[in-house]
């Protein structure tokens, strides 16, 4: 029993005489470390590259465009014309009353490239007009995203109604301002209503042909006294076969392309 507490008091001097020198090695080794990391390091910055004044560091450049493929989705969902292509599209698809087909993915693939389509002269002006200049160091960064953002902001107000312009203005406490004036901030919620309620009012027309002949369905079933048999059933081949007929397809997307041009 004594020899055991003797070497458990000996172990003991010997962690606290070995403890320190064990510490002081670990901190030299970090310290090391430390110095052989400091060139990997990214220091991002708002100072500039020092050569053009008003032009963003590498580093804030790359947390710029992380931020920009972050928010891409939105973007192209709510300042294109994307919002009414695939909200028409749906409607269609409930009109005739079959909901799964075409499927979602088909509809939702339908509609961005509707969107490239429409949105290709648009797009193609803020390209040469802000990122083009940018890219060959003509432009700073500010002007770039004032350029690149012009032609997407002449789109939004030609399709966006005056009246929800101005409801946004007032929610904002607006002063009084000139249409090119006009911030972003406002200009796109009115565009996202205005594209709603231009979307439900062809939806709206769409359903109509086909109400008809679910409402003559029904009362040719009631006539019959045929009033257990569900009346889709029987008026899905007679939608399906009108909407084939007028070719359906080419007057819906027709009518959106020409909705976007007048």
């Amino acid at each position: 029993m004594r020899n055991t507490f003797k070497r458990g008091a000996l172990g003991a001097l010997l962690l606290l005489a070995v403890l320190p020198l064990a510490l002081h090695a670990q901190s030299d080794a970090a310290a090391t470390g430390a110095a052989a990391a400091t060139p990997w390091r990214l220091a991002v910055d708002l100072e500039g590259n020092g050569q053009t004044g008003g032009t963003a560091s590498v580093g804030m450049q790359i947390v710029v465009v992380m931020t920009l493929l972050s928010i891409a989705p939105s973007l192209i969902l709510l300042m294109t014309s994307f919002t009414r292509i695939v909200i028409v599209l749906g409607f269609v698809r409930t009109a005739i009353g079959v909901p799964s087909a075409p499927a979602n993915q088909i509809v939702t693939g339908l509609a961005l490239f509707l969107t490239l389509f429409i949105m290709g002269p648009t797009l193609e002006r803020s390209y040469n007009e802000g990122l083009k200049p940018y890219m060959e160091g003509k432009r700073a960064t500010s002007e770039a995203l004032d350029a690149a953002a012009q032609p997407l902001r002449e789109f939004m107000l030609k399709q966006t109604r005056s009246r929800d312009l101005e409801f946004f203005l007032q929610l904002g406490r607006f002063p009084p301002t000139r249409v090119n004036d006009i911030p972003l901030r406002v200009i796109v919620p009115a565009y996202v209503i205005s594209e709603l309620q231009t979307a439900f009012q062809m939806g709206f027309l769409i359903f109509l042909p086909f109400l008809v002949i679910d409402l003559l369905i029904s009362a040719v079933l009631m006539a019959l006294g045929m009033m257990m048999m569900p009346p889709a059933i029987i008026s899905l081949p007679f939608k399906l076969l009108l909407f084939v007929l007028v070719d359906g397809w080419h007057l819906v997307v027709q009518s959106l392309v020409a909705s976007f041009q007048t």
